[in-house]
């Protein structure tokens, strides 16, 4: 792989990160006045007619000999399919962070998203990938972290770390499969995919389980904003497009960086607090991190 570009591609998921970890404040604010479902579905419809305009110029300008050979491979049915499959988990993982950050702090809701680092390569073996020794002693590592940083004198998780949980486990699958089917897709054309199903799962389950709020709408508007355009429409993009010349373990790392930045933007801007038991518990979560992908 080129260097350079590997550099790039990484610089651009720490962007990516810095972008989600202001995200968690947003979600935080806007799940103060409209449910989860709602909140999701209008992100995700604004991320999915953001890209719109972006495939249209793409396909008249043909950027790239790697998308004109993408496109003329004959791919729709593997960019339906990957746009299906990403998107189920991606609404999944989504939801689940939705109603769990309602929950729970910033700091806490983006420690926890960011296990799926440690859980990628965990869950890599039922690709038949092979996990190095060091990445189980990684889990132990994060596992001490976790207990610290959300355990309470009765020894359980509460209701929004435990959605938090659920939430690294489905952003982990939504990982490993944009990194398998960027491979045979083009990347913008499978994020807008990937938001048009997630989309549809979303504004179901909006209308099936949550009343229409217009003017919890209009008071969560920044913060819905915030999250269709930046965190939805430009950072997975991002993400889809830096993986496709990333390793994902190296991928995963960058984006962990995410966590980090929940924390200082729940703390600047929710003036949010952690003890020396959490913070202690974050640092451990964070060290298990970056040394499972050293």
């Amino acid at each position: 792989m080129n260097k350079r570009r590997e550099i790039i591609c990484t610089l651009v998921l720490f962007v990516t990160a810095l972008i989600w970890g202001c995200a968690f404040a947003a979600q935080s604010i806007g799940a103060g006045f409209v449910g989860p479902f709602t909140f999701l579905a209008s992100r995700t419809w604004i991320a999915f007619f953001a890209l719109l305009p972006v495939i249209a110029v793409r396909d008249r300008l043909q950027i790239s000999a790697e998308y004109r050979v993408k496109k003329t491979a004959g791919q729709s049915r593997m960019l339906v399919l990957g746009g299906a499959v990403c998107g189920f988990f991606l609404f999944t993982a989504s939801a689940s962070q939705q109603i769990g950050i309602s929950l729970t702090t910033t700091a806490k809701a983006g420690f926890i998203t960011a296990l799926y680092v440690v859980l990628v390569p965990v869950l890599s073996v039922f690709m038949h990938r092979s996990v190095n020794r060091k990445v189980w002693g990684c889990v132990l590592l994060a596992v001490i972290g976790l207990y610290l940083l959300c355990m309470g004198e009765r020894f359980s998780l509460s209701a929004g770390d435990s959605w938090m949980l659920l939430c690294a486990f489905l952003f982990s699958l939504q990982i490993l499969s944009v990194n398998y089917f960027v491979k045979y897709t083009d990347p913008v054309k499978l994020a807008t995919l990937e938001f048009l199903f997630e989309g549809i799962f979303a504004g179901l389950c909006m209308l099936l389980f949550e009343p229409f709020d217009a003017e919890g709408i209009l008071s969560a508007l920044p913060s819905i904003l915030y999250a269709g355009f930046m965190s939805s429409a430009v950072g997975y993009t991002l993400q889809i497009v830096a993986q496709d010349g990333l390793d994902p373990a190296v991928a995963s790392i960058a984006m962990s960086f995410e966590s980090v930045f929940a924390a200082l933007a729940g703390w600047v801007v929710l003036r949010e607090a952690m003890s020396a038991r959490e913070l202690i518990g974050c640092a451990l979560m964070f060290a298990a991190i970056v040394i499972s992908q050293l």
